[in-house]
């Protein structure tokens, strides 16, 4: 008799259970990566420097870390709302051209990086960038790459529009038009010199961007809201409150649209008072405190060297670590917004629009961009300067 032979009993459920759970894992280890690097860090910091946890408190400027929470919030608010993108769409259907699109999506990605930070501007454009691809052939690595460039550059003039800006603006006491109009010359020349690389980066190939088969999503009373939210929120961070302020708006969206607080990258808020609280021990170890009032000495002091260290440690960190050595935040703000450019690591921008755009070749190509921009963008810095 024929007998035939019993199936292959499959993994067990618990097994796959297991399995899935370590992906999950490792998969949130490879995305918080400088969350771990930042704690593994404060073990050794506080070997060298040992502080009690009242003075590792002090160390964090909390003022900032409430603005940040409360701007996560809003922008993420206004993002989910479906506003950002179906701007973005409108302006895109108009245009017949790759380097009219290109300079459009520079505009618009630097435009709105000042208004929601340029992080949450790449999440909205290099998706938006990649769907228009999928209708329409169009060079996608190097659209990636100048909206990345535009963020950093566009970012820079407003006291909201990056981390470190917002740091600077709280360390630096002064008001929100004042910061705004201090970074102004800066922002022009560096968006300046991004537009006139376009002409060199894109052909004047004519493009036909097809209708879009339904319009983007519409939710009317979280726009309205978070609209009305936003100006309130910066009034009140302006006055220094910027704590109860981020509180106010926490508990709004906690009651009216919960599922915007569920989105957050809350690790984020971690992330960076580890940031306060290491670099501000880093700062306290003996050979860093004499050797860095030196290096403020050498020609372009903080503006150098911000834009210098922030390619070592990226931009944020470094506006961090810097500022108790200097009074000088405006020059510092300067530096290490041309920071953001040079390597990938001078902007965590940088590295976001690298993980959304997943194009081979990418990264090589990304600096070939990166570099000049860099070097023209301090150029004219150091030439404003002296003006």
């Amino acid at each position: 008799m024929l007998r035939l032979a019993a199936p292959v009993p499959g993994p067990p459920r618990a097994r796959r259970r297991r399995a899935a759970s370590l992906r999950l894992i490792l998969r949130w280890l490879r995305a918080e990566w400088l969350l771990l690097l930042l704690v593994s860090l404060l073990p050794l910091l506080l070997w060298q420097v040992p502080t009690t946890p009242a003075a590792l408190s002090d160390l964090v400027d909390w003022k900032t870390v409430g603005a940040l929470a409360g701007l996560m919030v809003l922008s993420r608010g206004l993002e989910v709302s479906g506003l950002i993108v179906r701007a973005g769409r409108a302006v895109a259907a108009r245009l017949h051209s790759e380097r009219g699109l290109a300079a459009a999506l520079v505009l618009f990605a630097a435009a709105l990086s000042a208004v929601v930070t340029n992080d949450v501007a790449l999440f909205v454009t290099v998706p938006l960038t990649l769907a228009l691809a999928r209708a329409v052939p169009l060079p996608v690595p190097k659209l990636v790459i100048f909206q990345a460039l535009a963020v950093n550059a566009g970012s820079a003039v407003s006291p909201v529009g990056n981390p470190q800006n917002l740091f600077l603006w709280q360390v630096s006491g002064v008001s929100f038009a004042e910061f705004l109009l201090a970074m102004l010359p800066l922002a022009a020349a560096m968006l300046a010199v991004l537009l006139a690389l376009v002409p060199l980066a894109f052909e004047r190939r004519r493009i036909v961007l097809p209708e879009t088969a339904e319009a983007s999503p519409l939710r009317p009373r979280l726009m309205a809201m978070s609209l009305a939210a936003y100006p309130l929120f910066l009034v009140l961070v302006n006055a220094g409150l910027a704590l109860p302020a981020a509180g106010a708006v926490i508990g709004l969206y906690a009651l009216a649209f919960r599922s915007v607080l569920r989105g957050l990258d809350w690790p984020l808020l971690l992330v960076f008072v580890l940031m306060f609280v290491n670099l501000g021990l880093l700062g306290r170890l003996p050979g860093v405190a004499a050797i860095v009032p030196t290096a403020l000495e050498l020609p372009g002091g903080a503006y150098t060297l911000g834009a210098v260290l922030s390619q070592g440690m990226s931009n944020v960190p470094a506006a961090i670590f810097l500022a108790p050595f200097t009074e000088d935040w405006r020059a510092l703000a300067w530096g290490v917004s041309v920071g953001g450019f040079g390597f990938a690591i001078g902007s965590l921008a940088n590295l976001i629009a690298l993980r959304l755009a997943r194009r081979p070749g990418l990264w090589l190509q990304f600096h070939l961009w990166l570099m000049p921009v860099f070097a023209l963008s301090l150029a004219a810095g150091a030439l404003l300067m002296t003006r």
